[in-house]
C-alpha cells in the first residue's frame, strides 16, 4: 500500500506544480493598489493576472538583457585586447586572434552575469 500512496503523492505534486498555487505577495499602499487595479481593469484583465504577466515578462527581459550585455562586453574585450598590442607596435598573429576570440566567447557571459548581479545590489 505504501507504494500506491507514494505514487499518488508524486502525481499530486506534479499536478500542483502545473497549477498556479504558489502565491507571491508585495505590499502596496492603497493608492498603489488602486492604480494597479485600475490599470489592469482598463486592459480587461484581472489584477492578479496582470501582476503575473509583468513578473514573467521581467524575467524574460532579464535574460535578453544579459545576452545583449554579454555581446557588448565581448566587443569591448575584443577591442581592448586587439588595440593594445597594435598601439604598442606589436603584430597579432591569426592564431593569437582566434585564441582571443575563443577566450572572449567563454568569458563574456560570466562577466555579464557578474555585472548584472552587482547592479542588483
Amino acid at each position: 500500500m505504501t507504494i500506491l500512496k507514494a505514487e499518488s503523492a508524486k502525481k499530486a505534486n506534479s499536478n500542483r506544480d502545473a497549477l498556479r498555487v504558489y502565491p507571491v505577495t508585495a505590499k502596496l499602499t492603497k493608492v498603489e493598489r488602486d492604480a494597479v487595479t485600475k490599470f489592469a481593469e482598463s486592459h480587461g484583465i484581472a489584477r492578479g493576472q496582470w501582476i503575473r504577466d509583468v513578473i514573467l515578462a521581467q524575467l524574460q527581459n532579464a535574460s535578453k538583457n544579459n545576452a545583449a550585455l554579454a555581446e557588448i562586453l565581448g566587443v569591448r574585450l575584443l577591442l581592448v585586447n586587439v588595440l593594445r598590442p597594435l598601439a604598442a607596435g606589436q603584430r597579432l598573429t591569426p592564431e593569437t586572434f582566434d585564441r582571443l576570440l575563443d577566450e572572449i566567447g567563454t568569458a563574456k557571459y560570466e562577466l555579464a552575469r557578474k555585472l548584472a548581479s552587482e547592479r542588483r545590489r
